[in-house]
């Protein structure tokens, strides 16, 4: 005795077309953003910020939740590690990766050049005034005190998750 058929197909095919559909909607979850990874493992972020100027000028990835994206351009994102808090921005060049708004919350993995870069109190002032602007927050320059020394990926590639 065969299935009855619903709505033309019998019961297999449609249990075989709902495997599909789901398997679909589990890889559409993933997003791959600029060149495909090239480092077989993701390091902390906190081991990274550990050791900055052993990472300096290498090709380093890591892994972490999406806690803030450049709202105008999606140049940057910023991931932290949720079991220590540490966070590292990835940078991108405008338009060569366009980090999707609603990544904030999802997991990522990064992967590019760490670098330093060295601002006085005025380009630093003018890069977070630029960075409210952008993102349309306040900002008050006198949180500003000195030169500043930032530590960023400068992104070749990224994967965004659910």
């Amino acid at each position: 005795m065969q299935p009855e058929p619903i709505f033309g197909y019998p019961t297999i095919m449609r249990s075989l077309f709902a495997v599909v559909l789901l398997s679909v909607s589990v890889f559409a979850a993933v997003l791959n953003l600029g060149k495909p990874l090239t480092v077989k493992e993701p390091m902390s972020v906190q081991k990274l910020m550990a050791a900055k100027e052993q990472y300096l000028g290498k090709t380093v990835q890591v892994k972490g939740t999406v806690t803030d994206v450049c709202r105008r351009m999606g140049c940057w994102m910023e991931l932290v590690e949720s079991s220590t808090g540490v966070r590292v921005k990835i940078k991108v060049e405008d338009g060569v990766i366009v980090f999707p708004k609603d990544s904030v919350g999802k997991t990522a993995i990064a992967e590019g050049v760490f670098s330093k870069l060295e601002m006085t109190r005025e380009e630093a002032v003018a890069q977070a005034q630029h960075e409210a602007e952008a993102n349309k927050r306040k900002f008050d320059p006198a949180t500003i005190k000195g030169p500043v020394t930032f530590y960023q990926i400068q992104g070749t590639g990224a994967v965004v998750t659910e």
